[in-house]
């Protein structure tokens, strides 16, 4: 439980802050869909749709780190609204963007706007009652509109609209939060001041934040090769593309099942878990011989439900190094730089079309995760010993 959760929130207040935040986080989920059909237009280049994937998912983190440091939580309705309108405005000028230059600038502040409107969710969040149950929620909900979305996009929007009819549903989508703004609070309260929660950036505080984003790195790198993994292992691309929809329902379970198990569990053995299981399933997928597609599916489906599943104990993870919630308002931003981190790791590791050495990448980002949880527990325990001692 957050020690300064905000009381007067209604339910309805909060699920009108997570539809901001699922909202903004939407072209991240559509992203190989709308910048693939970007490729085939000649918008961008090949080369470049990387780029520019992966500037504006470095942009939503810092637009969280930036709206954390610099921008009021009392005028939260305020700042939404124009957030939501120059996302917007964004989402209809890449209609004009032609070049990889002119599109990654136009996604990279795209991103900004969308990381000014997942930090207001994230401070909602992080004041309520129990915000690792609320944020699983949030968590489930951001998988099942993406992958909504992505359904419409494919099967009705882009037939019939192209690329452009993409980036206009996603304009429209974005100008909601204008109308949520009035819904949701409409301020932050303050969290307690660092002279009086005793906050401070140290080893202990960043920690759980090198964590999270080697974890999210660990799903990140694997997952932007799923599909020429898949077809590695015997998948033709229609099986590969059905397996990765099979693996986003994973993540609806695994999350799901977080929301209701994350007040039970405890917090630093569940993520220690959900590493090493996570290195044991890559490292798995590594090992496997070609043609071993059951085998593929199983493990990729226990990826996907460890995916989804850990995430809310991220927050509770953050609220243990800093019990203000100042540390857990940064868990989203820790989690996209990591998960724009891995691939780009994973690129430089590539050899033309061979991803085979992905999967061991994914289990060294993870056994790191594991090795830096282990050394969060040891320190946690030497700070008990040292309070017991005086």
């Amino acid at each position: 439980m957050s020690p300064h959760h905000d009381l007067k929130m209604s339910p309805a207040q909060v699920a009108a802050a997570l539809a901001v935040g699922t909202i903004a986080v939407l072209m991240v989920g559509v992203q190989p869909i709308l910048l693939g059909e970007l490729v085939e237009a000649r918008q961008v280049s090949l080369e470049g749709v990387g780029i520019v994937a992966m500037a504006e998912i470095i942009m939503l983190g810092l637009g969280v780190v930036l709206g954390d440091a610099l921008l009021p939580g009392e005028r939260l309705r305020l700042i939404t609204i124009v957030a939501a309108l120059c996302a917007a405005g964004l989402d209809g000028l890449t209609l004009l963007a032609t070049g990889d230059g002119a599109m990654t600038g136009v996604r990279a502040a795209a991103g900004l706007a969308e990381g000014v409107l997942v930090w207001g969710t994230t401070g909602v969040v992080v004041r309520t009652a129990s915000p690792a149950r609320v944020g699983g929620i949030f968590f489930v909900a951001q998988t099942l509109a993406q992958a909504l979305l992505g359904a419409v996009l494919a099967n009705a929007i882009i037939p019939h609209g192209g690329w452009q009819g993409g980036f206009v549903a996603l304009g429209l989508l974005a100008l909601l939060p204008c109308l949520l703004a009035f819904v949701q609070p409409a301020r932050l309260s303050p969290l307690a001041p660092p002279a009086v929660s005793g906050f401070r950036w140290s080893a202990a505080t960043l920690l759980p934040l090198a964590v999270i984003f080697l974890q999210l790195a660990t799903l990140g790198s694997f997952w932007a090769y799923l599909e020429p993994l898949g077809k590695a292992a015997g998948f033709d691309a229609r099986a590969a593309q059905t397996l990765i929809a099979a693996v986003l329902a994973m993540q609806v379970v695994g999350g799901s099942v977080a929301a209701l198990a994350v007040r039970r569990l405890p917090v630093l053995p569940t993520l220690v878990a959900c590493s090493l299981l996570l290195a044991a399933v890559t490292a798995t997928i590594h090992q496997l011989p070609g043609g071993s597609t059951r085998d593929f599916a199983i493990a990729c489906a226990l990826f996907g439900f460890v995916w989804l599943f850990m995430l809310p104990f991220h927050i509770g993870l953050a609220f243990r190094a800093d019990p203000s919630g100042r540390l857990a308002g940064l868990v989203p931003a820790a989690q996209l730089l990591g998960s724009a981190f891995g691939p780009l790791t994973a690129s430089f590791i590539i050899d033309g079309d061979n991803a085979s050495a992905v999967p061991l990448l994914s289990a060294g980002f993870a056994m790191a995760a594991a090795a830096l949880l282990l050394l969060t527990r040891r320190r946690t325990a030497a700070v008990i010993r040292m309070g017991g001692a005086r």
